[in-house]
């Protein structure tokens, strides 16, 4: 009996099993095949529920891949996504992007390879040509997705040239004063964020 139930179990896999040929015409990120089973599924659900409508499934929100370019593109497309800043900046072209990471400074060109840098305060630089346009980041994180993508995620990225220096040298001496007069740690951790600040603009501004 276990042998015939055995047997039974091989027949029925080896008729089931896809061949690797079917493998190559349907890959992961085929989206018409999901598209097909979403159907199916709709259609048993309205067969078993027709008072109601079918429930979204996941392949509703997935986007189609976009296609592998046969050749490394000749710009970079940089992102800003500023959670916490009404002025939104548009996405821009550039030839290099320069990242403050904090592991170190990040050169990344059109064709880099897919990185998830965490960002510290500094200066992100976008190069276009012989221009250069600098930002004053807060930290955040820089995700370089494939076909030359990179999506900027900090609570503000600020025009360097529009920093006034005479600001930042007078909130670095009260962020200072109020380091020194700190008596609680909430105190002197506010006031140290402060000083942390200042001292990354300062240090922007200079260089």
């Amino acid at each position: 009996m276990f042998r015939q139930a055995t047997t039974r179990l091989l027949s029925r896999s080896t008729i089931a099993a896809p061949t690797p040929a079917a493998f190559r015409a349907r890959p992961f990120s085929d989206v018409p095949a999901s598209q097909a089973a979403d159907e199916i599924f709709s259609e048993a659900w309205k067969k078993a529920a027709p008072n109601l409508d079918p429930p979204k499934t996941p392949p509703v929100f997935v986007q189609p891949r976009p296609l592998t370019p046969s050749s490394v593109p000749s710009k970079f497309v940089v992102k800003f996504l500023l959670p916490y800043d009404d002025s939104e900046l548009s996405p821009k072209e550039v030839d290099m992007v320069i990242i403050p990471a904090l592991i170190g400074e990040m050169r990344v060109l059109p064709g880099h390879v897919t990185t998830f840098a965490e960002m510290k305060l500094g200066v992100l630089s976008l190069h276009e040509q012989n221009e250069v346009t600098q930002y004053f980041v807060c930290g955040g994180f820089a995700m370089i997705h494939p076909f030359s993508v990179a999506d900027i995620v900090t609570t503000e990225a600020v025009p360097l040239d529009e920093i006034d220096s005479s600001l930042v040298q007078k909130g670095l001496a009260e962020s200072t004063q109020k380091l020194s007069l700190a008596s609680t740690e909430l105190e002197k951790v506010e006031a140290q964020i402060g000083v942390d600040l200042y001292n990354a603009l300062n240090s922007a501004l200079i260089a």
